[in-house]
């Protein structure tokens, strides 16, 4: 199998158009139909439905998407265990859920490449759908989320927690009053959302939803507003009294997991990481600029 193929068909199921996949892969159009009719003519079946201006995914090419996905990750895993430097015997693949970069695991990446000796580190931010497959295919060492997945024989490990306080830039601002301002409704996790359904009815319709607690943070100092975000996030803003807590508004609390299968080869590995994951660290967070 030529991964170029796959790389070729899920470039076109992106963008869902030949012109637009060829000009982002550096290829001619007729050289994209070529690569696509390639696989197809070895899979023996239409992956796409070649409409005017309309290009979609057969029920086979939706199948296709996934393991397609899982070949070339497990390809690009293969070629850098291979070719390892001496400085590095092994490699640990850890992925992260939306927002648990900013709400936790920045900090970490240091004391991860200083305190795991000839590790090399790959990472990456996926949804929870995507680090389940990888667990399941072992191309993913350590996910770590607010959900983990349920799967017989993964071992879970709470981390830390995460404090969600709802913040806006207006001072003295009850939550009676937030009504009258916009709401950004940052996803953080079904937990969350159950809480947010239960409790914050008061709050308005968003003006904005987003998987990024940065793009949250960036919109509430530019335009005004509030949102729940991570107390450690916050923490320079509301010690600069460039945003404030909402008066009247509980914190919402967050469990951050990490999830591995017990028999792994790099077992010791993934032991220390979960070790450095699990210490507690001084935090420096530097607010964005304004």
């Amino acid at each position: 199998m030529d991964t170029d193929l796959l790389k070729t068909f899920l470039e076109v199921s992106r963008t869902r158009h030949f012109g637009k996949a060829a000009e982002n892969l550096y290829l001619t159009r007729s050289a994209v139909s070529f690569r696509v009719k390639q696989l197809e003519g070895i899979l023996g079946v239409e992956l796409f439905e070649r409409l005017r201006n309309n290009i979609q995914p057969t029920p086979a090419g939706e199948r296709m998407l996934g393991h397609a996905e899982a070949v070339l990750n497990a390809w690009e895993r293969a070629k850098q265990d291979i070719i390892l430097n001496q400085q590095h015997s092994t490699q640990l693949t850890v992925s992260a859920g939306h927002n648990i970069w900013d709400a936790y695991l920045q900090p970490y990446l240091q004391p991860l490449h200083l305190g795991l000796d000839g590790v090399s580190l790959r990472t990456d931010v996926l949804s929870g759908s995507v680090m389940t497959r990888q667990l399941i295919e072992r191309s993913l060492d350590i996910a770590i989320s607010f959900d983990p997945p349920k799967l017989d024989e993964l071992e879970l490990v709470k981390l830390t927690q995460i404090k969600l306080v709802l913040v806006a830039k207006q001072h003295n601002l009850s939550l009676a009053q937030t009504s009258s301002i916009p709401y950004i409704k940052v996803d953080w996790g079904t937990a969350f959302n159950i809480t947010h359904a239960q409790e914050y009815t008061m709050l308005p319709m968003p003006v904005l939803h987003t998987s990024s607690a940065r793009m949250a943070l960036d919109f509430i100092l530019n335009n005004g507003g509030c949102a729940f975000l991570p107390e450690v996030l916050v923490q320079p803003y509301l010690t600069n009294k460039a945003l404030f807590v909402v008066e009247g508004a509980s914190s919402i609390t967050r469990n951050v997991y990490a999830a591995y299968w017990a028999e792994n080869e790099r077992q010791s590995y993934i032991e220390q990481a979960i070790d450095i994951l699990s210490s507690e660290l001084t935090i420096k967070n530097e607010p964005l600029v304004d």
